[in-house]
């Protein structure tokens, strides 16, 4: 005998129920949606140039080993610098080629308030006031040594007397303009040293971007090259961190923390993500990652080889860095990108 009203089968809707397709390709389907899903966007406010300078009039010279990136003249600089402003780059950081002549053993010439720094910083914040310009503090472009500390007898580096004459380099950027100093030397207690001079000597205002966890890495050569600052001996694994380390690099954090940094940096990046997202984890200041010489260089080998698409490798290496956690990109890409997101 039929019922007016069955008993509905519930063994077959909740079978159905147990193998119902998940579908994320819904919100992949239209570039659109891609779009509005995106997690991580890179943008022209996220780069930071690095840009290198050299003495003399009238000068762009290739770096043979960065396609694409030049050692200027100040007064090439600077026009270089107006286009990179108008493209929305609002900061870049400046290395100097000084020449041997100028090199001893103490970096002196770091510290001159008439030198290629100072002198080109001034003239920056004359031209393009607005520009974030970030100075370099080590010794290895100053140094008939190469290395990024006074060098002793026995071929040591020395850790205080280096500070100190890092003090004198940044008090003396920051003094000529700079608004931010970068201790990029990895010397123990230099972030600490450099913020009481700094506020000794009146430039509360100037920030303190620490390379905090850098590297000993093999991938600088292209930019020794173009500051023609290699070490002349060793290597400079006695202060620089191993690339097997990463505990090292939070303890490291932490100190320059500590000692009044006001944004952190990973160098380099590409290789190191696992520190970027890790720095990212246990910092609230600004994280900085280096895409440095070395990974432009093979971006730029690879394509003219036709091996990649070289403008979607770019995008997609930077994005990389800030997914991991970089709120800041020191990029030599930074003029294409700044192209490109245009």
């Amino acid at each position: 005998m039929s019922s007016e009203n069955p008993t509905p089968n519930n063994t077959e809707s909740e079978s159905d129920a147990q193998v119902l397709i998940q579908r994320p390709r819904r919100l992949r389907r239209t570039p659109a949606l891609r779009r509005m899903v995106q997690e991580t966007q890179l943008t022209v406010d996220d780069l930071i140039y690095p840009m290198f300078v050299m003495e003399g009039e009238d000068q762009k010279v290739e770096i043979s080993s960065m396609p694409g990136c030049y050692r200027y003249t100040l007064d090439l600089l600077l026009k270089e610098i107006q286009q990179v402003y108008q493209l929305g780059i609002n900061a870049i950081a400046l290395f100097p080629l000084i020449p041997e002549a100028k090199k001893d053993e103490f970096g002196v010439e770091s510290y001159n308030p008439d030198g290629l720094v100072q002198t080109t910083v001034k003239a920056i914040k004359k031209t393009v006031p607005d520009i974030i310009v970030i100075t370099d503090v080590a010794l290895d472009p100053f140094s008939t040594q190469g290395h990024d500390g006074i060098v002793d007898d026995n071929g040591v580096i020395l850790n205080d007397p280096t500070v100190e004459v890092l003090v004198k380099m940044a008090v003396s950027q920051a003094e000529a303009g700079a608004d931010i100093v970068a201790p990029s030397d990895m010397m123990d207690g230099r972030v600490g040293a450099i913020r009481k001079a700094l506020d000794a000597a009146g430039c509360f205002h100037v920030g303190i971007l620490a390379y905090s966890a850098k590297y000993a890495s093999s991938y600088y050569g292209p930019f020794r090259d173009a500051l023609d600052s290699a070490p002349k001996f060793g290597d400079k694994k006695t202060y620089q961190m191993d690339a097997a380390n990463a505990r090292e690099a939070l303890k490291e954090v932490a100190l320059d923390i500590a000692e009044g940094a006001d944004m952190v940096m990973v160098k380099p990046a590409l290789a190191y993500m696992d520190i970027i997202c890790q720095v990212k984890a246990e910092t609230n200041l600004p994280v900085a990652a280096y895409n440095v010489s070395g990974e432009y260089a093979m971006i730029k080998a690879a394509a003219q080889q036709g091996w990649i698409d070289e403008k979607k490798v770019i995008l997609e290496t930077l994005t990389s860095m800030k997914r991991a956690g970089a709120d800041l990109i020191l990029t030599y890409f930074a003029k294409e990108v700044a192209l490109m997101l245009h």
